[in-house]
Parts: C-alpha cells; sequence; structure tokens
C-alpha cells in the first residue's frame, strides 16, 4: 500500500470529481464545425486546457474572450451524460473541512453548474480559469489554490486525470495523483501514481493536522 502526507488535497474538476469528458468533446466538436477547423486538432489539446489558449491556438483570428463566454454557456446547458464520478462525493466527505479545493481549467460558472449537478458541495477554495493569468500546465493555478487554503504548496496532494493537469501541480512543487478516467496510464506517466479509480483512495486524519493518503 502506498501512503502519502500531505496538509490539504486539490482537485481538479472535469474527469476527477465529475464526468463531464462527453460534453467537453461534443460542444468543442460542434464549435469547431461551425467554424471550420479540425475537430480532432482541437479535441487533441482541449481537455485539461483553459478554453482560452486553446481557441488563442487553433483559431487566433477569432475574439477568444467571445469565443470562450458563447462556448461555456453550451457546455453548462449540456447535461447529457454528465455524472459525478464514482467514489467522487465519498472522497470529498472523508476530507476534513477546509482541507480542499477545486482547481479547475473551466469558468466559475461552468464549474459551479457542473458540482451543482453532480451533488458535490462548491468548495470555499475553488480557483477557476477566471482567477488566473496563465492556465495549466502553468504552475499558477495550483499555487492559488494553495495560497488560499493557506497551505505551502509542497503540502498539497493534486489528483488530475490530465497531463497539462499533472505538469502545472508538479510546476508548483506538489505531489500528484493520476486518474485513468480520460487518459490512459501511460499518458499520465509523470504523476507520482496512478489510479484506475477513486475508490482506490482513502483519507485518514493523523491528528497533527496531516492527512494520510492511503492508495489501495
Amino acid at each position: 500500500m502506498t501512503t502519502f502526507r500531505c496538509s490539504a488535497i486539490l482537485f481538479d474538476l472535469d474527469g476527477v470529481l465529475v464526468d463531464s469528458t462527453g460534453s467537453v468533446g461534443r460542444q468543442w466538436r460542434i464549435w469547431a464545425r461551425e467554424r471550420g477547423i479540425d475537430e480532432e486538432k482541437v479535441i487533441a489539446i482541449a481537455h485539461g486546457v483553459r478554453a482560452l489558449e486553446v481557441i488563442r491556438t487553433v483559431a487566433p483570428h477569432l475574439d477568444a474572450e467571445l469565443e470562450v463566454r458563447n462556448l461555456e454557456k453550451r457546455e453548462a446547458a449540456d447535461h447529457d451524460g454528465v455524472a459525478v464520478m464514482p467514489g467522487a462525493i465519498d472522497l470529498v466527505r472523508s476530507v476534513p473541512e477546509g482541507r480542499w479545493g477545486v482547481v479547475t481549467s473551466g469558468s466559475r460558472h461552468l464549474a459551479t453548474a457542473r458540482l451543482q449537478l453532480a451533488g458535490i458541495p462548491v468548495p470555499d477554495v475553488m480557483i477557476t480559469a477566471d482567477d488566473v493569468v496563465n492556465g495549466k500546465p502553468h504552475p499558477e493555478p495550483y499555487l492559488k489554490g494553495a495560497e488560499q487554503l493557506g497551505v505551502n504548496p509542497a503540502e498539497c496532494l493534486v489528483i488530475e486525470d490530465a497531463p497539462a493537469g499533472i505538469r502545472s501541480a508538479h510546476a508548483g512543487g506538489m505531489k500528484v495523483i493520476g486518474l485513468t478516467s480520460t487518459y490512459l496510464a501511460s499518458a499520465l506517466g509523470e504523476a507520482d501514481f496512478v489510479v484506475p479509480k477513486l475508490g482506490e483512495i482513502h483519507v485518514a486524519s493523523d491528528g497533527m493536522r496531516k492527512l494520510a493518503i492511503r492508495i489501495g
């Protein structure tokens, strides 16, 4: 059994707490087709990265901020197949209050809508695309999460499903558990440990304001 010790946990949202892969892919493909852009080129870079960066990369001629607003309105309204990830609610409930947060590449509006749809409480600490200048894989999102939790970054454990998020957390000096909900384990090789499901992760307090995260 593998054990990590930390003071707080930062969760990615899509693909970790909420299963929204179908909605994300569907709306990106619709957006790409409407604008005459290669769908596969978009899908290849879309997951785990801010929509703003994706659009600036594949369609620099468009008004990226306007495109993001319209895209995320449609994503927030697309509930087809969006559901809580198995084990997410039990895992979140096992973390002491004030010791966890969410760091997502989506907007606050979209993140709140998805958490509410999944029945997961909106945490006090939630870093979204609206809160950072640089999105994942830059360390800024996870560093802001640690700062708002009042925890040294090295004392945070991150749970991620995307390579960009893993790189973001590592760049901020954090350990990462990769979840194979979106990518194969081979694509998450940079993570410190990889699990197939959230049910493999167990949280306990050691009584010294430390959390013991046991896997297995």
